[in-house]
């Protein structure tokens, strides 16, 4: 399996209102597979955006090197080249609309890029039936719910495109019904098309649906491994002021009292599971 993105002693800091600097990367190591799903966690200011942003050179390392699908982010020539194989989604979906029909949002991207007017009507039909907006094509973006507009925004990242998106909290403002239309979405862009994803994250249910979990912690990696590997560390997650997923804190809390339950039963189903069998002894 071939890697999409790899950061090399990534090394980064922010300049702060006095001129000193804030340092976020001091020799960060990370490879992520192409047509993986990997989640990344943290507390605000760990780093996670940051690196999101280096993942389609929106920054540029200071020390070490990027390589987006082999490409060096580093290098300017490579930069179109860069950005159609990762597009971003971010969170505020509002931010990303730029015209005042959905069919047109979709095709500004593309448009961008050069695509002949022919292959972007394909792009963005395709693009809006994976994404189940296409009956919405020619609505205003401002009507949308908060799901549909993100979806929108996915739909014009795919109409690019790209071999990997990344999303950056792309359900901080959204309710449960639109975090799951958002989430969905994504699942079946990977599993079914084979795009790499890239999910930061502050929802615990959320990372529990990724191939794998990455925790940063004050612009290091604290934990990596697949969800399973990763939630079953409850106390290091909360001393890195996270939480765990509701399954996985009830089952350690009867743990607690004497129970004997699988701390890696993650999903709703399991966690059902193992209390009916620990109920029935």
């Amino acid at each position: 399996m071939t890697d999409a993105i790899i950061a090399n002693d990534l090394h980064f800091s922010y300049t702060q209102y006095d001129e000193s600097k804030k340092p976020i990367f001091q020799g960060l190591n990370l490879s992520i597979a192409e047509g993986s799903f990997v989640a990344v966690l943290g507390h605000n200011g760990c780093g996670k955006s940051t690196l999101a942003k280096h993942m389609n050179a929106i920054l540029l390392p200071e020390g070490g090197k990027v390589y987006v699908f082999g490409y060096n982010t580093s290098e300017d020539e490579k930069l179109l080249d860069i950005r159609r194989n990762v597009g971003m989604v971010f969170q505020n979906p509002d931010n990303q609309m730029v015209a005042n029909v959905v069919e047109e949002d979709v095709a500004f991207a593309p448009e961008n890029l050069g695509i002949a007017p022919q292959e972007i009507r394909k792009r963005v039909d395709e693009a809006l039936k994976t994404v189940g907006m296409y009956d919405y094509r020619s609505h205003a973006p401002h009507l949308l719910s908060g799901g549909q507009k993100q979806r929108v925004a996915i739909a014009g990242v795919l109409a690019m495109q790209p071999k990997c998106i990344v999303l950056d909290e792309p359900t901080a403002m959204l309710d449960p019904h639109g975090r799951e239309e958002v989430i969905s979405t994504i699942e079946q862009l990977n599993r079914e098309k084979g795009i790499t994803v890239i999910l930061i994250t502050h929802h615990m249910s959320e990372a529990t649906r990724a191939d794998r979990v990455i925790v940063m912690d004050k612009g290091h990696i604290l934990l990596d491994g697949t969800p399973k590997e990763v939630f079953v560390h409850t106390e290091l997650l909360k001393k890195a002021g996270l939480d765990v997923p509701v399954t996985t804190e009830i089952i350690s809390q009867l743990n607690r009292t004497g129970a004997k339950l699988p701390s890696d039963a993650l999903s709703i189903e399991e966690c059902a599971q193992a209390l009916c069998a620990w109920l029935k002894v």
